[in-house]
C-alpha cells in the first residue's frame, strides 16, 4: 500500500497543474479526475501499476475507473484507519445505502464486504486478529496474499505406502491427472490453483464452518457473522473461476448461516 501511495504522489507531481509549492493539491486531483481530464488519463495509463489498479480491460479498451481512483486518493489521507466504506450493520440496502425492509431489487450489504480475509480456520485462530484488506486502498497487500505459492513436501501415496514424487502424472495437453490432497489454507491454494485449473472442474463440494460457535470441532467455528461472510465471499469467487460451463458447486451447511449464504 505504501508503494502505491508513493509511486501516484511522484507520478502526479510530474503534472504542474496539481502542485503548489511543492505540495499535490488533492483536490485539484479529485476535480480533474471527475472531469475525465485526459492529461490526467494518460498520465495514470504511462505507468504499469497504476494501469493495473484504476483501470478495467473491456475488449482490449482500457475503461478508467474514477470512482475507485477518486476513492483511493480521497480515503488515504483522511482515513488512514478506515478499512471499510460500508456502516458497521447488517441487512438490505437500497441504492443509497439506506437500510430498508423490503424491496424488489436488494444487495447483502455488511461491514468489511469490500475486503479479502485471510481466514484463520484452525481451533487455536478464533483468538486472532483477523485483518480485513482493502480492495481499494490495499491492492498490494491483497496481490501479496493471493499471489501463487509454491507447494512443498509432495510425495507420492499409493497401495504400498508413501513414495518420493517425481512428476506428477499428465495428458497430452498437459492437464494434471493424478489425484491431489492439499493441506492448507483454502485461499491461498485455490489462488495458486486459478491459473492452471481455472475453466476445469466439474464439481466443487465445500463443507465450511457453520459458524455455530460449537467448541467441540477442531476447526474454528466461532467466527463474527460479518467476518464469516468475507470469509465465505473471498472463497466462492475464486471458486467459480475454477468451474467449467457446466460445473456445479455444493456447499454443506445448517440454519445458522444458510439464508445469507444463500443470498450471497
Amino acid at each position: 500500500m505504501e508503494n502505491l501511495l508513493e509511486n501516484l504522489k511522484t507520478l502526479l507531481q510530474k503534472d504542474e497543474r496539481l502542485v503548489s509549492n511543492g505540495e499535490l493539491l488533492k483536490n485539484k486531483v479529485i476535480e480533474l479526475a471527475i472531469k475525465l481530464d485526459k492529461d490526467l488519463i494518460k498520465l495514470l495509463l504511462s505507468d504499469k501499476k497504476m494501469k493495473e489498479v484504476f483501470f478495467v480491460d473491456v475488449d482490449g479498451v482500457l475503461i478508467f475507473d474514477k470512482d475507485k481512483f477518486i476513492q483511493f486518493v480521497s480515503n488515504k489521507q483522511f482515513l488512514p484507519d478506515s478499512y471499510t466504506a460500508f456502516k458497521n450493520k447488517i441487512g438490505l440496502i437500497d441504492e443509497r445505502g439506506d437500510f430498508i425492509s423490503e424491496k424488489k431489487e436488494v444487495v447483502l450489504s455488511w461491514p468489511y464486504k469490500d475486503c479479502v480475509l485471510e481466514g484463520g480456520m484452525t481451533k487455536e485462530d478464533q483468538k486472532r486478529d483477523e485483518i480485513f484488506w482493502n480492495e481499494t486502498l490495499a491492492p498490494d497487500e491483497i496481490s501479496r496474499l493471493l499471489d501463487p505459492k509454491v507447494f512443498t513436501n509432495a510425495k507420492r501415496i499409493d497401495a504400498k505406502g508413501e513414495h518420493e514424487l517425481d512428476k506428477f502424472k499428465t495428458d497430452e495437453n498437459g492437464d494434471i491427472k493424478d489425484n491431489l490432497i492439499i493441506k492448507g489454507n483454502n485461499l491461498l491454494v485455490l489462488h495458486s490453483l486459478k491459473k492452471r485449473f481455472a475453466g476445469k472442474v466439474k464439481l466443487i463440494y465445500i463443507d465450511p464452518p457453520y459458524n455455530t460457535g460449537n467448541d467441540s470441532f477442531r476447526y474454528n467455528d466461532s467466527f463474527n457473522h460479518s467476518t464469516w461472510l468475507v470469509f465465505m465471499k473471498n472463497r466462492l469467487e475464486v471458486a467459480k473461476n475454477l468451474l467449467r460451463e457446466d460445473g456445479v458447486i455444493f456447499i454443506s451447511i445448517d440454519d445458522n448461516e444458510q439464508a445469507y449464504l444463500k443470498v450471497l
